[in-house]
């Protein structure tokens, strides 16, 4: 799988786009991810099979869906606290869920945090 993530000016969208990217090989997966920005968004979208927009680009989100939805291209609106995501797993789990990916069993920390019983620095 492509991913394009896509921020303002390319800074941010390098960062989850390297990070997703390690946690993608970490589990074997054949995921290649690159950083563009709104500009260079309408050529870049012909290289993604799904683009992930950066939280700040919410106001450009129902253009970038026609544009990739005329390519096939899924979209998915990253949450405001994803830069947190150091690892990129959090990431790479947007996109396996918006591929359809079965993600199988969750690791313990993920469920805690889920069930709401982590603590406040999980």
């Amino acid at each position: 799988m492509r991913i394009l993530v896509v921020c303002g000016a390319g800074a941010s969208s390098t960062f989850v786009a390297q990070r997703v990217r390690h946690a993608a090989q970490a589990r074997g997966l054949d995921y290649s991810a690159f950083a563009g920005t709104e500009r260079s968004l309408p050529i870049d979208l012909d290289a993604a099979d799904m683009v992930l927009v950066g939280p700040h680009l919410a106001h450009a989100l129902e253009r970038i869906e026609r544009d990739a939805a005329a390519r096939g291209t899924t979209v998915v609106l990253l949450p405001p606290d994803i830069f947190g995501d150091r690892d990129g797993t959090r990431t790479l789990e947007l996109v396996r869920a918006a591929a359809g990916a079965d993600e199988g069993p969750r690791p313990a920390t993920d469920a805690a945090t889920a069930a709401g019983t982590a603590s406040p620095e999980d």
